[in-house]
């Protein structure tokens, strides 16, 4: 089941993380929050924010498939790997400076999903 489930789910966390780095590099372009015109211009207007929908409808989809096809109590919890990912994003895409007490905390999420597979 695992070989299966694996795959899949790295995809949808790939498409959550990447929907998340996609509204950062939005938000980052955006104006400043505001009920006019020129804000939501510059929301709608925003091919990275567009892009960003698209990763979550995609990874919603992804998600039913597989809600619909593994046990919850499996599946579920491999959605952490969301995380892990979205820190090595912060590191290759926004140069943030990640400290090792939060490489610990991505080294236990990964061996939580591992011991979740078993």
């Amino acid at each position: 089941m695992w070989w299966k489930l694996l795959p899949l789910s790295l995809l949808q966390c790939l498409l959550l993380s990447g929907g998340q780095v996609l509204l950062k590099f939005a938000l980052m372009k955006m104006l400043p929050f505001g009920w006019n015109r020129a804000f939501w211009l510059s929301l709608f207007g925003n091919w990275q924010f567009a892009a960003c929908g698209l990763c979550y409808g995609a990874a919603s989809l992804l998600w039913m498939y597989i809600l619909k096809n593994f046990p919850f109590s499996v599946a579920y919890p491999l959605v952490s790997l969301s995380y892990v990912m979205a820190m090595f994003a912060a590191i290759l895409f926004f140069h943030e400076t990640v400290p090792p007490y939060r490489w610990i905390g991505c080294a236990l999420i990964v061996c939580g999903c591992l011991l979740i597979l078993k």
